[in-house]
């Protein structure tokens, strides 16, 4: 039961493990969470795995999780050894009506962080998240605020969540030409029922150096084995299932006729290898492309030990296509039109980006320190 080994997040010698733990549970200000104990018991249990990136945000559970954080790195004596991921954008503590003290602007920003570092008891964030796009603050503005937090050390990173793919390529762009300290990673919803992103964002990491972090990898709840095709009436009256599912933004919307097949697949695949559900989908998800860190969220203990145990096996190649085909996103232009073009813009040859075994590292070839 390991999150082990680490990686480097996107283009820094940022050192993550391929699981982290969320928080967005610590606390019941929203309706559902856990308490003080149990969040302790899955900090606890998280660290001794190996894992060492935890998530968190200045909005979750009304601040109640990082200052739950704070303290258990401070009982503890390891804010040193965890990789601590912070977000801002969004702010529910203040009044209403102050547009000031919300959205992606330099005052907020820097009113958040300062916030953030008070409840989390520490003088710096390993990560610091845009937390969505507020649509209008200019991209400049953003790039130079961070890069500003990171040369006064409060923070060692930066990275954007919820953002659309165009922008996160353009901020990312500014930086490397301006030679400021641009985002290393993006951090978005993903899943098996959740695969939207797929279009975009793993092709522009890759090209970027951008390291890709997945939020809600078992789709809400859904793809934990809890709910199945055949027991829909009672997943819709369940908890946040049926909290999600009456909200009037579709897509936020998981019980859909599409999702069901999902789920039987996964169900079949399950019982294929013995394994829990979502143990099964959150392996899956760990193997996508461009895919760095999958943050595990839970309100027991139990979930959490569960989550763990994910990548203790493999996923056979026949089973991973079956999951991979059933969610698949149909073909749209312009991805379908390039794909089928391709052979005419290389006249018929046979082309690719780089030589057979380029990538390797020249340790497997030479028996060198790599």
């Amino acid at each position: 039961m390991t999150p082990t080994p680490y990686h480097l997040l996107g283009r820094t010698g940022l050192r993550v493990s391929r699981l982290a733990l969320g928080t967005m549970t610590f606390g019941t200000e929203n309706g559902w969470g856990c308490d003080r104990a149990t969040a302790r018991s899955m900090f606890d249990t998280y660290l001794a795995s190996g894992g060492n990136f935890i998530d968190t945000a200045d909005i979750y559970t009304q601040g109640t999780a990082e200052a739950w954080l704070g303290e258990l790195m401070a009982e503890t004596g390891t804010r040193d050894r965890v990789v601590l991921a912070t977000k801002y954008s969004f702010n529910h503590q203040n009044p209403q009506g102050n547009p000031n003290a919300a959205g992606n602007g330099r005052k907020n920003l820097m009113r958040s962080i300062e916030a953030s570092l008070t409840r989390l008891k520490t003088d710096h964030v390993d990560l610091y998240y845009l937390h969505a796009w507020d649509g209008i603050t200019p991209a400049e503005e953003v790039l130079r605020s961070m890069d500003d937090l990171v040369r006064a050390g409060k923070i060692r990173h930066w990275a954007l969540s919820d953002v659309p793919a165009w922008y996160a390529a353009r901020i990312t762009t500014l930086a490397q030409g301006h030679g400021l300290e641009g985002p290393c990673a993006v951090q978005l919803e993903y899943s098996l029922v959740q695969r939207g992103i797929e279009y975009e964002f793993p092709a522009m990491c890759q090209e970027l150096g951008l390291g890709l972090v997945a939020w809600s990898p078992l789709g809400g709840g859904l793809l934990s084995g809890k709910y199945l095709p055949n027991v829909e009436a009672h997943a819709q009256q369940a908890g946040r299932i049926k909290t999600t599912a009456a909200v009037a933004t579709p897509a936020l919307n998981k019980l859909t006729p599409r999702n069901w097949e999902i789920v039987a697949a996964l169900e079949s695949v399950a019982k294929a290898l013995g394994q829990p559900m979502a143990r099964v989908a959150i392996n899956w998800l760990s193997g996508r492309p461009a895919l760095s860190s999958v943050i595990l969220g839970a309100t027991r203990l139990e979930q959490l030990e569960d989550g763990l145990r994910a990548l203790d096996f493999e996923l056979p190649p026949e089973l991973r296509d079956r999951l991979d085909q059933v969610g698949a996103l149909p073909a749209l232009f312009p991805y379908n039109f390039l794909g089928a073009v391709q052979p005419r813009l290389h006249g018929g040859a046979s082309v690719s980006v780089r030589p057979p075994h380029f990538d390797q590292p020249p340790a497997a070839r030479s028996g060198g320190w790599r």
